[in-house]
């Protein structure tokens, strides 16, 4: 497949309703870049939250998480070899599920001994939930159409490359919700997915590691664009990469500005309610 063609294929493929869902993101992400000059005055008010966090630290929560899960994972495929195939679904994202609460556990006890103001300076303040909420909606509005665009320039680029067969893998987790109909299953990657992984991603990857970048770097966008490249890498899927690190910005920008994780949690967890939603519709 050429070039042409392939432009001919993505164009044919946009319908009127995806430019319809397209348009409001679009006009609110228009708005903020010619309020900020292209986002140069975006981050301007922004300020360092202070702490005295070592530069190892964010990875101790990590390295454990990923111990505790790939440990039980191991355990149990040895011991029960002939498992079914949704039960061992179940039990992956039952320890996957209890090593992020685990996680989470440590995160909060950290941020409490190593933040000025403990868990308000870290960006825990429940007074600010209501509205982290309905802003969250506007961040994630207006970051949808890059992410958007990112998969269809990484679909674009990968069937240049590799032809016509190439396509953009599933994530896992929505690759099972879809294989398996089983109700346990399907209620825990939901919870997992939708209330469990965000808070515990945006704990580690926005408030410890991009808090950390900035303490030594001081430049906002900088430590946002550096915390989303680990946050993308950290996803084993390399097609996914692009699209998750503009997800990954937008979390970013939100956390920096507002200096809640209330909000970036809620735009992940929207992101991803989104996504197993769409999965189970089609």
């Amino acid at each position: 497949m050429d070039t042409l063609e392939t432009l001919k294929q993505f164009g044919s493929e946009i319908t009127i309703a995806d430019a319809i869902i397209l348009l409001p993101g679009l006009t609110i992400l228009g708005v903020w870049l010619l309020k900020t000059s292209f986002g140069k005055t975006a981050l301007v008010d922004s300020v360092p939250r202070r702490n005295n966090m070592p530069v190892y630290l964010p990875f101790v929560p990590l390295l454990l998480w990923f111990g505790i899960v790939s440990l039980a994972i191991t355990i149990t495929s040895n011991l029960l070899p002939d498992l079914p195939d949704w039960q061992g679904a179940f039990l992956d994202n039952a320890y996957l599920c209890t090593g992020a609460i685990i996680a989470m556990a440590i995160i909060i006890f950290l941020a409490k001994a190593h933040f000025v103001r403990r868990l308000k300076g870290f960006g825990l303040n429940v007074k600010t939930i209501h509205k982290d909420f309905f802003a969250a909606i506007l961040n994630l509005l207006s970051a949808w159409p890059i992410v958007v665009l990112m998969i269809v320039l990484t679909t674009f680029i990968g069937q240049l490359i590799r032809g016509q067969e190439f396509k953009m893998q599933q994530h896992e987790e929505l690759e099972l919700i879809t294989a398996y109909s089983q109700l346990p299953v399907r209620v825990l990657i939901i919870i997992t997915t939708i209330a469990v992984v965000p808070v515990f991603e945006e704990l580690l990857f926005r408030g410890l590691f991009q808090t950390m970048i900035r303490s030594f770097i001081l430049k906002p966008w900088l430590s946002i664009v550096i915390s989303s490249g680990l946050f993308a890498l950290a996803h084993y899927q390399p097609t996914h990469w692009p699209a998750l690190f503009a997800l990954s910005a937008c979390m970013g920008y939100a956390y920096e500005k507002s200096g809640s994780l209330f909000r970036p949690i809620f735009i992940h967890s929207l992101f991803n309610a989104t996504s197993i939603i769409a999965a189970l519709y089609q």
